[in-house]
């Protein structure tokens, strides 16, 4: 042990030719207390990740394939299963009558009737792009209309509460209304998802730019992105989190407001809808065909929330550090 000491003690005393220790910095005591400033910034920096390090959910890409893909089909698969046992359980102890609470088997031959007749594809594709236009439109609108009332602060004052209780207000009020106005075509129709849904982006892009931190505005300004260029390469980056959660809310609110319209509406003339299958199903009292309109609803909402809202998510927040891969 005594030797240990000494090669340890002799390692440390060694020094260059003018007489430093080995790992002390040369120069004077001053220059060696104040540091390096770059080392001091790069100290600094990786204390920083490393704190974000502790909050950041990491994702282990090494992990098999078939893992990943059991750990999100399984779980949801479970719940449905359970759904059908509980529902199955239910028709069998004739909780209620058949014409209130048909089996899962009549459901799914009263899809399957729409299946082999081709009308599924059609049903859901007239409804997707109703939603989609519709909801393209209220991006277009509630997007300036968002970043005036965020900026202006008169403007903010005026219609920020009438915004608020736009949004609370049920989309289905705004359907005879825009009946009356408009008539019984696709023009009521888009009248109420936009009503449904412009406020829900606004609001959304309001709440985004209310959280971006002024030194970011201010750092923009001095490097020239003002105006127009400000928004765009400052505001709306930095506003992103709260604007993407605006941009869902806004997509659920359009396809609410869609059912809601194409429930009440009609306008079969103009495409035949889920909207308008529930109806059918209502008049017809085949409760086995409202219930299918039901799930295919469900399916779309469920679909592009996976498909295209989570994974935009998931890469704002890897863009902000807050969600790490690990290789």
């Amino acid at each position: 042990m005594g030797n240990t000491e000494v090669t340890s003690a002799a390692s440390l005393g060694k020094g260059d030719g003018d007489g430093n220790a080995a790992g002390t910095p040369t120069g004077t005591s001053a220059e060696n207390a104040a540091g390096n400033p770059r080392d001091n910034d790069q100290d600094v920096a990786g204390l920083e990740a490393g704190l974000d390090a502790l909050d950041t959910v990491v994702l282990a890409e090494h992990a098999p394939w078939w893992r990943t893909v059991l750990a999100k089909v399984v779980p949801p698969l479970c719940a449905i299963g359970l759904v059908l046992v509980v529902w199955q359980i239910a028709y069998s102890a004739d909780v209620a009558p058949d014409y209130k609470l048909p089996s899962p088997g009549q459901v799914w031959d009263a899809f399957m009737v729409q299946w082999r007749a081709g009308e599924v594809h059609n049903i859901l594709w007239v409804s997707v792009e109703r939603a989609w236009l519709g909801f393209l439109l209220a991006i277009a609108l509630g997007t300036p209309l968002g970043l005036i009332v965020a900026r202006v602060k008169i403007i903010r004052a005026a219609i920020g509460p009438i915004l608020t209780g736009l949004q609370s207000l049920p989309s289905v009020a705004w359907v005879p209304l825009a009946v009356i106005w408009f008539g019984q075509n696709n023009t009521a129709i888009y009248a109420v998802v936009l009503l449904g849904a412009v406020p829900s982006i606004a609001n959304g892009l309001v709440s985004g730019v209310d959280q971006v931190p002024p030194l970011f505005i201010r750092a923009g300004r001095v490097l020239g992105a003002t105006g127009v260029k400000g928004i765009r390469y400052v505001l709306l980056p930095a506003a992103m989190p709260g604007y993407l959660a605006g941009l869902k809310q806004g997509w659920a609110f359009t396809w609410r407001s869609l059912m809601a319209a194409e429930l009440i509406v009609g306008v079969g003339q103009y495409g035949f809808g889920v909207g308008q299958l529930l109806d059918q199903g209502r008049t017809l009292g085949d409760m086995p065909m409202m219930l299918t309109a039901v799930f295919m609803i469900l399916f779309v909402g469920i679909g592009i929330d996976l498909l295209i809202f989570n994974p935009l998510e998931r890469l704002v927040l890897r863009q902000r550090g807050l969600l790490v891969t690990t290789k």
